[in-house]
C-alpha cells in the first residue's frame, strides 16, 4: 500500500487540483501491486513555448520490494501534452504497464 505519495512541482506553481488528481491516480496503482512502499511524482513545465503554450513532463518513481521503477514522459517525447491532466494520464498509464511487467517478471512469467 502506498503510504504517503509525494507530489513535487517544478517550474510550475503548485496546484491543489493537480495534486489531488495525481494522488487519485497513484491510489489506483495499489490494485496492481499492494506492496508499493513509495511513490514520488514530479510535475514539470520546463519551457514556455511562445507558439505552442506550455508542455508538461511527468515522472513517476515507484519503490517496490525488489526494485525501483521510474516512468513518465520526457520533454522530447512525441506524447508530451499541453494539457497537464493528459500528461499525468500518460505517465500513470506507462507506470501501470511497467508495474504489470515487473510483477510478471517477479512471478516468473
Amino acid at each position: 500500500m502506498i503510504s504517503d505519495p509525494q507530489v513535487t512541482f517544478r517550474d510550475i506553481d503548485p496546484s491543489p487540483a493537480l495534486t489531488e488528481y495525481v494522488l487519485d491516480r497513484a491510489k489506483k496503482l495499489d490494485a496492481l501491486h499492494s506492496r508499493i512502499t513509495a511513490c514520488h511524482v514530479v510535475v514539470e513545465a520546463p519551457h514556455r513555448h511562445h507558439h505552442h503554450g506550455r508542455h508538461y513532463r511527468i515522472r513517476v518513481n515507484l519503490t517496490v520490494p525488489g526494485g525501483d521503477l521510474v516512468t513518465g514522459t520526457r520533454g522530447d517525447d512525441e506524447r508530451v501534452h499541453e494539457d497537464a491532466y493528459a500528461a499525468i494520464d500518460d505517465a500513470f498509464d506507462e507506470a501501470q504497464r511497467v508495474l504489470r511487467d515487473f510483477v510478471q517478471r517477479q512471478r516468473g512469467y
